[in-house]
């Protein structure tokens, strides 16, 4: 009897060790942002694909290869990115970086009207340093955003078909 228990007790912690967590960080899955040249935008897997039709499984795409805990995120194409403006909130704690894109570069249609990224979609997404984070990319406006905070009141997630400049504010 006490060998069942003792089998029956290890089995329960196996499972419970591998169950995954939502606040489980999956490689290639992790964004960050440091300044207006060192950040990473979550994006479609695979170019010429839909942005909302990726929500849930997204991947990280950084300015520069290896940034601060980034781990497996892939690098952006050459410019993608057009323009880049840095805010940070030290009292608020988040930071935000908006700007505009060549989204063809990655394959992106002037078609399609974009979707929101954050921690529930793609699952397991992330942000170093942060608790939240909220992205918008909008390829029929050639523009993104996104931003990591530690209070999910700062990371709007509701309003995702307000797009960028209403959702995130900035500079585009």
């Amino acid at each position: 009897m006490i060998v069942l228990k003792f089998l029956f007790a290890t089995l329960v912690v196996a499972f419970i060790s591998a169950a995954p967590t939502s606040a489980a960080k999956v490689p290639g899955r992790i964004t960050v942002i440091e300044s207006a040249d060192k950040f990473c935008l979550m994006l479609p897997p695979e170019p010429n694909s839909s942005i909302a039709k990726h929500e849930h499984h997204a991947v990280a795409f950084c300015t520069f290869p290896n940034i601060g805990g980034a781990t497996g995120a892939q690098q952006l194409p050459q410019g993608f990115i057009t323009t880049a403006h840095f805010v940070q909130n030290a009292e608020k704690k988040w930071v935000q970086v908006t700007g505009r894109m060549d989204g063809e570069k990655y394959g992106l249609s002037r078609s399609d009207g974009g979707g929101q990224y954050d921690v529930k979609a793609s699952p397991g997404s992330s942000c170093v340093g942060y608790k939240y984070y909220v992205e918008l990319v909008e390829p029929n406006r050639n523009i993104y955003c996104i931003r990591c905070c530690q209070s999910k009141a700062d990371c709007p997630v509701n309003m995702s078909t307000h797009g960028c400049e209403r959702v995130l504010g900035g500079i585009y």
